[in-house]
């Protein structure tokens, strides 16, 4: 299996054994180190654990056999929580006002 960054794996006892029965992880890969010294057919990635929704809620560094991980064909893409429909928006860091109210202000 060619893994590659943003890849959506189910991450189970068939990788390693650390992740047997309920220890099972849905993982949104964000680095393959092929660069690191490993055992034969074993490889480290970075990724996101991701929750049923599809929101990242731990960043982890896994070592694992790429012939047990299972692809996913996706999941729903979470919602910014930044963007709002409402009066203020977050632009990078910095909260900008935008609206009704700024564009009255503005005329």
């Amino acid at each position: 299996m060619h893994l590659k960054p943003g890849d959506l794996l189910r991450v189970d006892g068939c990788a390693s054994v650390q992740f047997g029965g309920d220890r099972a992880l849905t993982l949104r890969v964000v680095a393959v180190h092929l660069d690191r010294p490993t055992f034969d057919r074993w490889i480290w990635l970075t990724g996101y654990v991701l929750d049923a929704a599809g929101l990242a809620t731990a960043k982890r560094e896994l070592f694992v056999q790429p012939a047990g991980l299972h692809r996913l064909a996706g999941l729903p893409a979470a919602g910014c929580p930044y963007v709002t429909s409402g009066v203020r928006q977050h632009v990078g860091s910095a909260p900008v006002e935008s609206g009704p109210r700024v564009a009255a202000r503005t005329r």
